[in-house]
């Protein structure tokens, strides 16, 4: 059974900080990519970033700059690291196997402004 569990997300201020965990089980997980996306209501679910088996990332144009994935295979873990949050960066954040049906259950961001 895969499990993917996202965690870090809240509520915080605009121009803040926040590092986003997925943790990952029932997949051999470095054999993998690993992908973050977002959603906001009335939007469709959209990418922002993957970081992929062989350790090279992609980032979509407005993630770009802000926005660090990472991973630790040895803790089965991918991370987004979101710098100087913007009320628009407000969303219900999804950690994905890359190419896969696996979805984590969604990790609330909230910015206030």
């Amino acid at each position: 059974q895969v499990q993917l569990v996202e965690s870090g997300g809240g509520l915080v201020q605009a121009g803040d900080s926040l590092r986003l965990s997925c943790a990952a089980s029932g997949i051999n997980f470095s054999r993998y990519g690993m992908s973050w996306y977002r959603q906001v209501p009335g939007k469709e679910r959209e990418s922002v970033a993957s970081i992929f088996s062989s350790g090279n990332t992609a980032y979509a144009d407005s993630a770009k700059g802000r926005f660090t994935i990472s991973r630790d295979n040895a803790k089965n873990t991918t991370y987004l690291q979101i710098h100087s949050l913007k009320p628009e960066d407000t969303a219900v954040y999804f950690c994905h196997v890359y190419r896969s049906d696996w979805w984590g259950q969604g990790t609330q961001v909230t910015i206030s402004s």
